[in-house]
This record gives structure tokens, C-alpha cells and sequence, in this order.
């Protein structure tokens, strides 16, 4: 009896301090502080920007779309990462073929993105790079320009990109390139590549020695140097009549990631605050009077074990809490949806138990006995019923969108830590409270019903 007793006083020791680290990181949050643990919170309910971008991929063979697709979203995910944003989303997305739209889309969300124009003004400055070899040149149909000069344009004189910036590791900024007057002071942009893409550039110019490559910088030739020899070590220099600023830029932009294909912005939506937080109120609102209302027939239905499911109850919302902020977990108004309805799990949980625990002490086991068989016949359905209830949530978090992946995380969640809590903690209170005969005061204390 006094090692049950031991037990539940470390749970309610844990609870409590799991309860207080809830509460005072979210005090700081909302005294105008800053927490290392805030909650998280997603577009719909925080606010931010919605962006739609469509990705040219016309110059790719279509076995390498999807590829590249991957790639420019890893890449645009790590600049906004950069940019300070919480948890934003950035996802693929290809039209239909049969609607007339078969574009390649990126899709954008900036949650509690305040300068909507800052975010898309540094996503588009993302520079495409591109590495093409110069092709001979047809005269006969070239256009000759007022000056009695050639006018050719990159398609026309450079054929299609050896190297991309998807094979870009990282760009340095360098003065004193040697020249044939000397040391200048000329900054230069040096290219640092993959291993892949080192592998790529070495074979590439030991093919084309005495050659001319062209270096683009959003379409635009920026370097167009001759290939004396194979260049080894995965490293190519960028020279040409930048300032220092301008060298120190593109250095900046290349190093937040190097586009693999050109984007266009087609849509932006912002989603003001204001909705979000009344989203948030009346999920709060809603979860909070379900709750009231669940523990309040808990006690006047099941009496004692009602009012220990409370408890346990409370600690499970505790738990759930500290996950959100730990882990950490975005929450929707979908996922804030699937947190209430895991709590109604973790009642139903608590009901099995009870009702089968009524049963052994109707046949007249003594109360610690009743709740251990109690929770030994109830394990079963119990098991059975949430385990269903996880894969359910399993199968709509790897097939749904970014919207159901967020109910069903956090339903997932719910589901796994309220199965716990009900045979755990509700069941440690129970046997800590003591044994004894079913009859008199007792009889009524874990009784059921209005009789």
C-alpha cells in the first residue's frame, strides 16, 4: 500500500513541476518577454502570409523535375528559416493536366510574418546561378546591330546550364585577385561546390580546355572566362566590375541558397492576426467548457474515481502541453481540434475502467482488488480501441495535406499519451487510496449513478 502511496505522490510531484513549466514559460511569453519554449502556433491562428510561386521548369527533362522540385524547397525552407520565422511551411504542388494548369507551384506559409513585402522582396532577390558553355555562333542569322556588332542573346550563345546553384555548398567574398598589371583590389566571389558538383565542374572543364563558359546570375552573364585547364577542388572564382557592396550581396544571397530553378511570385494572401487570435479564443473556449462539463459528470456520476479521472485528466492536459512546447508542435485550429477530441478519448478510457471495476465490486472483492482486476479486464478494449484510433491517425498524417497532418499529429499524440495517463496514473490514485470493504461510506465513494 505505502509503495502505491509513494508512486502517486512522484506523479503529483512531476505534475506539478511539469504544470508550473508550462505556466511560467507561457507567463513570460505574454508579459511581453521572451521564451525558449513558446507555443508554436500555425497560420490560421497566429497570422502571416500566404505565397504561391510557380517554378520554370521548362529547360528540364521531365525525369528531373521532381527532383528539382525537392530541391528548390528545401532551399527556399532554409532561407525563411533564415528570416526568423516560426515553424513556416513550404510544400510542392503540381496543377492538373487535365484543368489546363500544369504548372510546377511552390507554396508558401509565413506564420507571424508582419512585413509581408520584406519576406517576398528576399525570396525573389534568391539568385538563379547558372554555369553554360559558349556554342559556335550561325552568322547567317545573327542581327546586326548599329554598331556593326553581333546581338546575341544568352539562349542564342550559350547552350543549356552545366552547373546549377543546386550544386552550390557555399560563396566567400575575397580581394587581391592577381592580374597581368599585379595584386588588385578587385573583389571576387568565390565559389565553393558540392562534391557532386566539384566531381561535375572538374570533368566538365578538363573536356573543354581553350574553351569560354558563362557564368548567369538570374539570366544574366556576369563572368565569361576562358578554361586554360581542369580546374580540380570543387572551387570556381566570379571576377568582374562588382563594389564591394554589390560583391558582398550576392555573396549574402548565394549563401541563403542558390535557387536550382527560377520562380515567379503568381499569389500572395495575408492573413491578419486578428482572425487568427479569435480562432484561437473560442478553440480555447470551446475545449475549456467541454472540459468543465466532462468533469463535472465524472463527479456526480462516478463519485471518487470520477474525481481522481479529473485529476488524471488535468495532469494529461499538463503533458499534452509541455510536448507542444517542447517538441515542438504547430498548432492549427485543425490540430487544436484533434487536442480536444484526444481528451474525450482519455474519458472514455477512464469510463471502461470504472464500469469494470463497478462489476468486481459487485461480487464483493475489497477495493484494491477491484481496481486491479478492474484495470486487468479493461486493458484489453482499451488497447484495441486507441490502438485503432493511432493508426487512423498514422494513415492521415502520411496521406493528408499540411492541414489534416496537423489534426492528426496532434490527435496521434493525444491518443498515445491519454492511454498512458488512464492506465497509469488514474490507476496509481485508486490503489493509493486504500483498501477497503465494499459497503457503507465506502460503498458510496466508489458507487455509480444517482442510487
Amino acid at each position: 500500500m505505502w509503495k502505491d502511496r509513494l508512486i502517486a505522490l512522484a506523479i503529483l510531484v512531476a505534475g506539478l513541476g511539469t504544470g508550473w513549466f508550462v505556466y511560467s514559460s507561457q507567463a513570460q511569453v505574454l508579459s511581453g518577454g521572451h521564451s525558449e519554449f513558446p507555443f508554436r502556433l500555425g497560420l490560421d491562428l497566429s497570422g502571416g502570409t500566404h505565397l504561391v510561386y510557380k517554378a520554370d521548369t521548362s529547360r528540364l527533362a521531365a525525369a528531373d523535375v521532381d527532383a528539382s522540385m525537392a530541391s528548390l524547397r528545401d532551399t527556399i525552407e532554409r532561407r525563411v528559416n533564415l528570416f526568423g520565422v516560426s515553424e513556416p511551411i513550404v510544400q510542392t504542388e503540381k496543377g492538373g493536366a487535365l484543368g489546363g494548369d500544369a504548372q510546377d507551384r511552390l507554396i508558401i506559409e509565413l506564420p507571424g510574418v508582419t512585413d509581408t513585402q520584406e519576406a517576398i522582396d528576399l525570396i525573389g532577390q534568391t539568385p538563379v546561378l547558372e554555369f553554360r558553355l559558349q556554342q559556335a555562333v550561325d552568322v547567317s542569322t545573327a542581327t546586326i546591330g548599329e554598331d556593326g556588332t553581333l546581338e546575341l542573346s544568352a539562349d542564342d550563345n550559350f547552350g543549356p546550364a552545366i552547373l546549377t546553384g543546386a550544386h552550390l555548398d557555399r560563396a566567400s567574398l575575397e580581394f587581391g585577385q592577381v592580374s597581368s598589371g599585379g595584386l588588385s583590389n578587385e573583389p571576387i566571389v568565390v565559389l565553393n561546390f558540392t562534391s557532386e558538383g566539384g566531381d561535375i565542374f572538374e570533368q566538365f572543364t578538363g573536356e573543354h580546355v581553350g574553351e569560354v563558359f558563362g557564368i548567369f546570375l538570374d539570366g544574366q552573364l556576369i563572368s565569361n572566362p576562358v578554361i586554360n585547364e581542369r580546374i580540380a577542388g570543387g572551387s570556381a572564382i566570379i571576377s568582374g566590375s562588382f563594389t564591394p557592396e554589390e560583391a558582398r550581396e550576392l555573396v549574402r544571397n548565394l549563401n541563403f541558397g542558390a535557387l536550382p530553378l527560377p520562380i515567379e511570385l503568381l499569389s500572395s494572401q495575408t492573413i491578419g492576426a486578428s482572425l487568427g487570435a479569435a480562432t484561437l479564443e473560442r478553440g480555447i473556449e470551446a475545449g475549456v467548457w467541454g472540459l468543465a462539463i466532462i468533469a463535472l459528470f465524472l463527479i456526480l456520476w462516478y463519485r471518487l474515481p470520477g474525481a481522481l479521472a479529473v485529476f488524471s485528466l488535468s495532469l494529461y492536459i499538463i503533458i499534452m502541453l509541455a510536448i507542444f512546447k517542447l517538441v515542438p508542435v504547430t498548432l492549427t485550429a485543425a490540430g487544436l481540434a484533434g487536442f480536444i477530441l484526444s481528451i474525450g478519448l482519455a474519458v472514455d478510457a477512464n469510463v471502461l475502467i470504472f464500469e469494470r471495476m463497478k462489476e468486481e465490486l459487485l461480487e464483493g472483492k475489497w477495493t484494491h482488488n477491484a481496481v486491479r482486476d478492474g484495470f486487468a479486464r479493461a486493458w484489453l478494449s482499451i488497447r484495441d480501441g486507441n490502438l485503432s484510433s493511432i493508426i487512423t491517425a498514422i494513415i492521415l498524417f502520411w496521406f493528408g495535406t499540411s492541414l489534416v497532418e496537423g489534426f492528426a499529429l496532434v490527435f496521434g499524440l493525444g491518443v498515445i499519451v491519454s492511454m498512458l495517463t488512464a492506465i497509469t496514473i488514474s490507476r496509481t490514485f485508486l490503489l493509493a487510496v486504500g483498501d477497503r470493504e465494499y459497503r457503507g461510506f465506502t460503498r458510496f465513494l466508489f458507487g455509480s449513478g444517482i442510487k
